[in-house]
């Protein structure tokens, strides 16, 4: 071979090389990055030429996969009771991407999942096409309709909890959004909904003449909002006293706020009254303190514990635990991240203190933390770690994956949940008691009311509370609804307060779950 041809043998058999070289990156080392890729149509129109696997309540479908006329978006996603299921499935859509379960289950669901790879070579084999595996949830079907129904003219949230295995019986956000004006495959439409949906928390953007929701129908209240507890954070600071022998149910602790600042003792309705409103609340024992939630007393056991130790009390419910740093090991997923709910470090031993033993201050919790601590009670001083995915299924729906019960911590002994127990019961049975709307003939019913004041001297209209519990026949659940100041319409000031307002839902979810 002479040397200007094997000069060009050479220089070909390097281009062969490059070319190898080349197909490899793409094909192996890159192949994921461009599956994923935002701008890779073909890989969003494989995604809706099949079937999606569905989201399974009690074992029937939620959602269903519609065949189309549209050659690029072949089968569409339908939510089968839309608003009500929202804040658990989320939405899936060919133009603004997925959130929740539709995004954290997506592998299943789309059949990409390697654990369904068998069962998508026997689909192909026998000609049944490709299908998505299902997604199994823990909700209770008529737990959610009674929340939803509750709430869907407010502006709130709810959640219902399995005391004993974490379960998500029940998680409504409300106002909701229909996720099947995302899912369609018309790009104007979609667009225009999800301006709609989403225009006031972008601060980058300002369309005037869009005519979107200021309630923010998107937010998931349960897990993504916090709030002041108000005095259902009174459980804690019972748990803190009894805990640390500061105070016995039946004991009248004492009480010396001389020199407090008590415009910490704002009346509203018929809970949270000082001394000077009710006087119930003189002498009281610890029980009868909780029954007619009386924040001198709380404030006073809350000066007597100490800030640190109400501060340990509440981060073993749960606070102050899912946040960032050391404690993003313990975060929380349902299906999103739970943010933390926060009760603060370095409070004084005064008006600071006494404010957060109410609630108050800068203490926040989530609708999910503060039913966390209902179950907590409920279940012998146990956190049960909240899941709401109960199985991920093939497509013939047998199971590959099923979530087990974990125990988050011990926030209490068993002998202080009995005791806390004991006096939420009192809560709902004993004359004169805040919680009284929660009642369920034949049931065992326990709970806590909370009116959360807002502003510089109580000045904005207070948030309502109900935190309660549920047990007959072996039936339990844990129960927390709460309810934004907007919903209380023309209802007067003094005439907002949880038991009003948020325990006949409460009441409703709790039935759903226990009575047959």
């Amino acid at each position: 071979m002479n040397k200007p041809l094997r000069r060009v043998s050479v220089f070909c058999l390097i281009l062969v090389a490059a070319l190898m070289l080349r197909a490899n990156w793409v094909q192996v080392v890159k192949a994921d990055d461009y599956a994923t890729d935002s701008h890779n149509k073909r890989a969003i129109y494989e995604k809706y030429s099949h079937p999606r696997g569905d989201f399974l309540v009690e074992g029937k479908p939620i959602t269903s996969s519609v065949k189309t006329d549209d050659k690029q978006y072949e089968f569409l996603r339908k939510y089968e009771f839309g608003p009500m299921y929202a804040p658990v499935t989320g939405y899936i859509s060919p133009f603004v991407d997925k959130n929740f379960l539709e995004s954290i289950d997506d592998d299943i669901l789309s059949g990409k999942d390697s654990r369904l790879f068998v069962r998508k070579v026997l689909d192909t084999v026998t000609n049944k096409g490709t299908r998505g595996g299902n997604v199994a949830l823990t909700i209770n079907a008529k737990a959610q309709e009674a929340a939803y129904n509750g709430l869907k003219d407010k502006t709130g949230a709810a959640v219902a909890i399995d005391p004993e295995t974490g379960k998500v019986l029940a998680m409504v956000s409300t106002p909701s959004y229909d996720p099947n004006v995302l899912a369609q495959n018309d790009r104007n439409a979609v667009a225009k909904a999800y301006d709609q949906l989403t225009l006031d928390t972008d601060k980058n953007r300002k369309k005037p003449d869009t005519n979107f929701d200021p309630r923010m129908p998107m937010e998931n209240r349960p897990i993504r909002k916090t709030y002041p507890p108000g005095s259902t954070f009174k459980l804690i600071t019972a748990a803190a006293a009894l805990s640390e022998n500061r105070a016995k149910p039946g004991d009248a602790p004492r009480v010396d706020l001389k020199g407090a600042d008590h415009t910490l003792f704002y009346p509203s309705s018929n809970e949270g009254l000082s001394e000077k409103t009710h006087p119930g609340c003189v002498g009281a024992t610890l029980q009868r303190a909780l029954e007619l939630s009386c924040n001198t007393v709380f404030a006073q056991l809350g000066t007597d514990v100490g800030p640190a130790k109400l501060r340990e009390q509440a981060e073993r419910f749960g606070f102050n635990n899912f946040g960032k740093g050391e404690a993003q090991k313990n975060a929380l997923y349902i299906p999103s991240r739970v943010v933390d709910s926060k009760f603060p470090a370095g409070l004084d031993a005064g008006g600071q203190t006494m404010r957060s033993a109410i609630g108050q201050d800068s203490v926040t919790a989530t609708p999910m933390e503060m039913a966390m601590v209902v179950a907590g009670i409920v279940n012998q001083g146990r956190i049960m770690k909240p899941y709401v995915v109960d199985e991920l299924r093939a497509q013939n729906l047998s199971v590959i994956e099923k979530t087990q019960p974990e125990v988050a911590g011990t926030a209490v002994s068993p002998e202080v949940a009995q005791q806390l127990k004991d006096m939420m019961v009192g809560v709902v049975a004993n004359p004169g008691a805040t919680g009284a709307p929660g009642a369920i003939q034949g049931v065992t019913v326990g709970a806590k009311t909370g009116t959360a004041q807002q502003g510089v001297a109580n000045s904005k209209p207070p948030y309502a509370w109900f935190v309660s519990f549920a047990e007959a026949d072996g039936k339990k659940v844990a129960v927390a609804v709460v309810i934004e100041p907007d919903s209380t319409g023309d209802i007067e000031r003094d005439d907002i307060g949880g038991g009003k307002l948020a325990g006949p839902i409460a009441k409703a979810i709790m039935e759903a779950v226990v009575q047959k």
